[in-house]
């Protein structure tokens, strides 16, 4: 009797120290294919309810067909919640690789350190995540692009101009990126008498910018951290019957379209396609073991009317 209870004590320690193990199931683990075929990415994306995101995306799909890469694309619609559970469905289904364009960039970090646990390697596209080992952000960059912004209006309207600001976001590292450099140049050159969020949302844009005209109806000029808000802003001014230069950020069709139509003024125009291959591209290289700058920068271009 005594032997049988001391086999029992043996099995039920065993089963304890198995269940108390810190490694991952097997079927977590990355395999870490460095072979074409047989690499499996993930993509979750911060919402492809914006064009920018969607051509992000698709240079994502494009240059893994073109490398013969499995990809698995996710839709966060903006929720940072829906992004953590969307990197975690990802991780279940065995990707080897993960490219991440955060929703926010602090809230997204418990799920890279989740995939930093298990070997995942992560890519960040266009913002960064605060915390967890991320081998690459590959990103304009949106400090420079902020500063142009500003110095255009500089340029156009000259020193002291009224300026609104429209912010991206809270949280997001293209928000804090994007208003450093702007306000880098402005708070020496300009006058910035409103900056508020609108959370990179064209019907954001209208609605916050239809408040922010009545409260300051001298303003001379609209500086938005992407495009979307910059042509809701657009609507609010045609609206209110005022003539205002409105600048964006990010280059996508609706806003070139924009420009050549001499509706919006500007635009800081980024390359997203080429984000997206850049990024497949990192993380197929950091699969191989190649090492990858910490930075990937994608350049940037102010586009005018005179520049279509």
């Amino acid at each position: 009797m005594k032997k049988v209870i001391s086999l029992l004590a043996v099995v039920m320690t065993v089963i304890l120290l198995a269940g108390c193990s810190l490694q991952p199931p097997a079927w977590a683990k990355s395999k870490k294919s460095a072979n074409a075929g047989e690499i499996k990415i993930g993509l979750s994306v911060s919402t492809l309810n914006n064009p920018f995101f969607v051509s992000l995306k698709d240079g994502v799909v494009k240059e893994a067909k073109k490398l013969n890469i499995e990809v698995i694309v996710v839709d966060a619609q903006n929720d940072s919640a829906k992004q953590s559970n969307d990197v975690d469905d990802l991780i279940q289904q065995g990707v080897d690789a993960l490219l991440i364009n955060p929703t926010d960039s602090a809230a997204i970090s418990a799920a890279v350190q989740s995939a930093n646990t298990l070997d995942i390697p992560v890519v960040t596209l266009d913002r960064s995540a605060d915390k967890g080992d991320v081998k690459a952000l590959v990103a304009s960059d949106n400090v420079k692009g902020g500063k142009m912004a500003a110095e255009y209006i500089v340029k156009e309207l000259g020193k002291d101009a009224k300026v609104i600001e429209l912010q991206g976001v809270p949280g997001a590292s293209a928000t804090r990126e994007r208003g450093k450099g702007f306000h880098d140049i402005a708070d020496k050159e300009l006058d910035v008498v409103a900056s508020q969020a609108a959370d990179f949302d064209r019907t954001k844009g209208l609605t916050v910018m239809e408040n922010l005209l009545q409260g300051n109806p001298d303003v001379q000029a609209v500086f938005a951290h992407n495009d979307e808000m910059a042509l809701g802003a657009i609507e609010a001014i045609q609206s209110s019957g005022k003539d205002i230069p409105v600048i964006g950020f990010d280059g996508n069709e609706d806003a070139l379209n924009s420009i050549k139509d001499g509706k919006l003024t500007a635009t800081v125009a980024q390359q997203p396609e080429l984000i997206g291959q850049m990024a497949v591209d990192a993380a197929r290289d950091v699969l191989q073991g190649k090492t990858v700058e910490k930075s990937i920068p994608a350049p940037l271009k102010l586009v005018t009317k005179e520049d279509q």
